[in-house]
């Protein structure tokens, strides 16, 4: 009888132990799963940029047609990187590997359009009269390629948008974005420092019409 209740006791601790086993296991085997299958992606965008830069470097050395137009592209064009960026994504998905993970979080609950209460024409660009410490808008998606002074103008931040035009957002402090940044239309890029922001939008170093862009 003894020997019985033993052999139960023991067969009961071996099915505990067994489900244990599986409960704990269970999730580090989706884990490892998921985790595969994030390295196999981005080991196929790593192998994808090697061989494009590989046959690019080829096509240079053999063919002398092909390196002339190439060097005019890159030295003589102003590539619209933000322009990149965009298609990039829409292939290739984000190269950072954990934006999508909080792309739902980040998502801003600033959402406006360029408003004023006149407009003047004011050296390359547009000298527009706001409300004091107005709240400026970005007005198109694009990169940020600079932040700093610029004489006459002030502090500055330039956004390379994807339509290839470089816009110049000046007068400005308390800024919500960083150099390199990929910003959205509509959202916040900082506050003006008194009541004037100046714009100026140029293409390719030509300075635009600000009438055609507010």
């Amino acid at each position: 009888m003894g020997d019985t209740m033993n052999d139960e006791l023991l067969r009961l601790k071996q099915e505990i132990k067994e489900k244990r086993e599986k409960i704990i296991t269970k999730p580090i085997k989706i884990s490892n799963k998921k985790r595969n299958s994030w390295i196999f992606k981005y080991l196929n965008k790593l192998f994808i940029t090697v061989i494009l830069m590989l046959i690019t470097l080829i096509m240079i050395k053999k063919d002398q047609n092909f390196k002339s137009l190439f060097y005019k592209h890159v030295f003589d064009t102003n590539i619209s990187f933000a322009t990149l960026n965009k298609l990039y994504n829409d292939y290739f998905g984000s190269p950072l590997p954990f934006q999508n993970l909080f792309k739902d979080k980040i998502k801003p609950v600033f959402n406006e359009k360029i408003s004023y209460k006149d407009a003047s024409k004011y050296k390359d660009g547009v000298k527009l009269t706001v409300d004091k410490n107005y709240l400026v808008p970005i007005l198109e998606t694009g990169i940020v390629i600079f932040i700093g002074e610029k004489e006459e103008y002030g502090k500055t931040a330039i956004i390379q948008q994807i339509n290839g035009i470089d816009v110049w957002y000046s007068n400005i402090e308390n800024l919500s974005i960083s150099l390199y940044d990929f910003v959205e239309k509509g959202t916040l890029l900082g506050e003006v420092k008194d009541d004037y922001l100046y714009l100026v939008f140029s293409k390719e170093g030509k300075f635009l019409d600000y009438q055609d862009y507010i």
